[in-house]
């Protein structure tokens, strides 16, 4: 083979752009296949020189020109330049990526992962196509990270639920590294996506979702923080108390609540009219303090997996309604006095202490007519506004 007359014919810099489009067809066909015809436009006039050379027809200005790769590589072969056009593309600038097997290859890969995977809860996950393409992301693509990652979360799962564990010792026990379940690592987006498809694929995925994800397979996340206010749990001694994160993980009494009413409130302020109201005549009262944060999500976790039933209160404006979804959707907890009728009393009652409603409309999963109620006066009115209204519910008999 004569690669200085090749060199002369296709080579060389000003040829490159050409023969990178030749190989980018070469690229989309399997390396034992020719691609068909191609029509190649924007030619420079070097450009069109070559090909006719190549093609043994004479110049011509043409805004388009049609390459044939098998009469080109007969020419090539027959002059002794080349075995065809694939291997005077290789002589001159290297292999041709066989793109097309590497595509086929990636998504044979892709696909097994999905297939062939151990653990329950990750396979259910994968069986769902935006969860892949999220762990395609996480491993930038690459099928080979991405077993790894899916081995990192499966030792991970492995552990769970845990007794109690901060989030940096379940990291440093099941991967060695204190930090690798932190916030927005791969593994710990893998695992708490696994474990929100188990539970609840619609939920909310903020900082305190992410803290009550974790709280809820025994893993604490800053145990410290927004400890649940609560009054006449587990003792009905009507002197409010707070239970905290690590405490609730670690040390939670049995709770004797099977099939008992526990209401969920959703302002302290209410707490404390209960407890001096009432006091220990109060039926068991837990707090969310506005948008349930770890603590309080695994305390009503604890109790409906004990066999209380939740009945939720809050606000009557678009973020009482919010927390509200939340608490019935992930808690299946009911809604207490918490209907248009309930709304449109309470303000015929107490509409002086209401306040003009702002914000987005978000409807009340429980009741269509709640929001349209809302939105029709205009008005927001806050828990503590019909706090008697509540006080008969929760007087023990």
């Amino acid at each position: 083979m004569n690669d200085e007359r090749l060199q002369g014919l296709l080579g060389g810099a000003e040829l490159a752009a050409l023969r990178a489009r030749l190989r980018a067809a070469y690229e989309r066909v399997a390396v034992n296949e020719t691609p068909s015809a191609l029509r190649l436009a924007r030619l420079t006039a070097a450009e069109r020189d070559a090909l006719a050379a190549l093609s043994g027809r004479p110049p011509r200005a043409a805004a388009s020109i049609e390459v044939d790769p098998v009469a080109v590589g007969a020419r090539l072969a027959g002059a002794g330049l080349a075995r065809d056009l694939r291997d005077a593309l290789e002589r001159l600038d290297g292999p041709i990526r066989a793109v097309a097997a590497e595509r086929s290859a990636r998504q044979a890969a892709w696909t097994a992962l999905a297939r062939d995977e151990p653990n329950a809860l990750l396979r259910d996950w994968l069986g769902e196509t935006p969860n892949r393409g999220l762990l395609k992301r996480l491993a930038g693509a690459d099928p080979e990270a991405a077993a790894g990652l899916l081995e990192q979360a499966r030792r991970v799962l492995g552990l769970l639920p845990a007794p109690g564990w901060p989030r940096s010792r379940l990291a440093a026990q099941a991967l060695g590294d204190a930090h690798a379940l932190d916030d927005g690592a791969p593994a710990a987006t893998l695992v708490l996506a696994a474990l929100r498809q188990a539970r609840a694929p619609q939920a909310e995925e903020g900082d305190e979702d992410r803290r009550a994800r974790w709280a809820a397979v025994g893993v604490s996340v800053n145990e410290l923080a927004r400890p649940a206010l609560t009054l006449n749990l587990p003792a009905a001694d009507g002197v409010p108390a707070y239970w905290s994160l690590r405490r609730l993980l670690r040390d939670a009494p049995p709770w004797a609540v099977r099939g008992r009413d526990v209401f969920v409130c959703e302002n302290p302020n209410l707490v404390a009219m209960v407890a001096d109201q009432l006091g220990p005549l109060s039926a068991p009262l837990v707090c969310t303090d506005g948008m349930p944060a770890a603590a309080q999500r695994l305390l009503l976790a604890q109790l409906a997996d004990s066999g209380a039933r939740l009945h939720y209160h809050g606000d009557f404006d678009w973020a009482g309604l919010s927390i509200a979804n939340l608490v019935l959707r992930e808690l299946a907890a009911q809604a207490w006095r918490m209907e248009a009728g309930d709304y449109e009393q309470a303000l015929s009652r107490h509409g002086g202490l209401a306040a003009t409603l702002a914000g987005t409309p978000v409807e009340a999963s429980w009741s269509t007519e709640l929001g349209a109620a809302m939105q029709a006066t205009g008005r927001a009115l806050p828990e503590e506004a019909v706090a008697e209204d509540l006080f008969d519910d929760l007087r023990c008999a």
